[in-house]
C-alpha cells in the first residue's frame, strides 16, 4: 500500500459546547468553513471533563451533569490552508483557546490523489 509522508500543521481549538456563532453552534461554523476554504479534514471531539479560563470545572458525570462540556476542533493541513481560518476566528471567538504546532502526517492508501 502506498505511504507518503510530509510535513503539516496541526490547529486545535479549545471551546465550549455552549459557544455559538449567529445562534448556530461555534464548532459546527468552525467545520463548515474550513470545509468551505477545502482544508483537508476536521474533527470535533466532545470532552467528558476539563475546565479553562474561569477554573470552572466542566464534567459528563451523572450527578454533576454540565451543559457546556469541553469541545476540541482539530484541522490538519499546510500552513497556508491553516492560515485562511485563522482570520474567521479571530471574528468568530468571544473566548478559547488556539494552539498551532508542527506535526508530520503519513498518509497510507490507493487513491493519494492530491486535491489541489
Amino acid at each position: 500500500m502506498p505511504k507518503i509522508t510530509s510535513k503539516a500543521k496541526r490547529l486545535r481549538i479549545y471551546i465550549g459546547e455552549t459557544d455559538r456563532w449567529q445562534k448556530r453552534p461555534l464548532y459546527q461554523v468552525i467545520v463548515e468553513k474550513a470545509k468551505e476554504l477545502d482544508l483537508a479534514g476536521a474533527t470535533v471531539y466532545r470532552g467528558l471533563m476539563g475546565y479553562g479560563a474561569h477554573s470552572r470545572i466542566h464534567t459528563a458525570q451523572i450527578l454533576d451533569l454540565s451543559s457546556d462540556l469541553p469541545i476540541l476542533v482539530e484541522i490538519v493541513d499546510s500552513e497556508e490552508y491553516i492560515g485562511k481560518l485563522l482570520p474567521l476566528l479571530d471574528e468568530m471567538m468571544q473566548e478559547g483557546l488556539v494552539t498551532i504546532d508542527d506535526v508530520e502526517v503519513i498518509r497510507y492508501g490507493d487513491k493519494l490523489l492530491s486535491r489541489r
